[in-house]
């Protein structure tokens, strides 16, 4: 099968080529560069998203297209919605089919398990999401699958919330940090299983016109996720808990606290993925226990070099 995947340097985007090309697909790489994020095995090319000239050149012959790739966190509105404006004309100009990389913050606050039939009324960026996804899933030019995850983390994925705020701190020797509450159980995606994940959707035209919420291994608390860096570093880890408090008064001089105070409700309450109807179309889905995996990241971190040629992912 052809595929390009849009945004091949970020962690989704990067750990998903390198598993198609390991299950024998012919995958196109882009970037804007046209290098980072390389694998072995795809072809990379350049592009700009929000250009529809280069977009469509680098999807011209694709089957499937997957949307990897999203603008910087804080510029999403309107950004975003040129992003799909660009790439939807890229997809039916190819004729091929759209896989959408999406996460669960249309559903926030969250009341219980979160799955495909939460109600979706979030506010701010959730809002955003929701409307994106709702757009494509309603588009009569393409078909289009919505892939939704939440918190990623593993070799890769240095943009990721766990990576920033637990995994690099304790291996430099600095105090974890805890959003909120450290109590509250919260799913976290495992980069390689998200590939997993995402190739299914990829090989199965049959996923087409809906939105999927992915499996993963059983969600974690925060401090039981310090636990694993603890047993795997064998060493001590402080953490410092980032209180409602403390991230108010940041949120007026930083703007990452004050994208974080949007989506707190995700971490000062269970936030918990229910993935039982992707498993229930695709079959049971064994997930990389998360001990496993939090020794595989902390390995890429001390060297990126010697865990199968992983580039960090770029900021912004």
């Amino acid at each position: 099968m052809r595929v390009t995947v849009l945004g091949a340097a970020g962690g989704i985007g990067r750990s998903l080529t390198a598993e198609l090309v390991a299950r024998g697909h012919d995958v196109t790489a882009v970037t804007r560069s046209g290098r980072a994020g390389e694998v072995v095995g795809a072809r990379p090319v350049a592009a700009d998203l929000y250009d529809p000239s280069s977009t469509r050149a680098a999807c011209a012959d694709a089957e499937v297209v997957v949307l990897a790739a999203m603008p910087p966190y804080h510029a999403w509105a309107g950004n975003f919605e040129r992003m799909l404006e660009v790439t939807g004309a890229a997809v039916v100009a190819a004729g091929a089919r759209l896989i959408f990389v999406d996460n669960l913050y249309m559903y926030g606050p969250a009341d219980g398990p979160i799955s495909e039939q939460s109600p979706e009324h979030a506010t701010g960026k959730g809002a955003l999401r929701r409307v994106l996804a709702r757009r494509l899933l309603e588009e009569d030019r393409f078909t289009a699958t919505v892939g939704r995850a939440s918190d990623y983390y593993g070799p890769g994925g240095t943009n990721s919330f766990l990576h920033r705020m637990v995994l690099e701190p304790a291996l430099a020797g600095r105090p974890a940090r805890v959003m909120l509450a450290g109590d509250q159980p919260h799913t976290w995606h495992y980069l390689p299983d998200l590939a997993r994940t995402f190739s299914t959707l990829v090989e199965h035209p049959e996923a087409d016109g809906r939105a999927w919420v992915l499996p993963a291994a059983p969600p974690l608390t925060q401090h039981e996720v310090i636990g694993l860096v603890r047993e795997t570093l064998d060493a001590p880890v402080r953490a410092t808990t980032i209180t409602p408090g403390l991230l108010a008064l940041a949120s007026l001089v930083s703007r990452q606290a004050r994208e974080g105070r949007k989506v707190a409700h995700q971490f000062d309450r269970p936030w918990v993925a229910d993935a039982s109807a992707f498993e229930a179309t695709f079959g049971p889905f064994v997930a990389t226990s998360h001990r496993t995996a939090i020794r595989a990241t902390l390995s890429w971190l001390r060297d990126p070099d010697a865990a199968g040629g992983l580039h960090r992912e770029p900021s912004g």
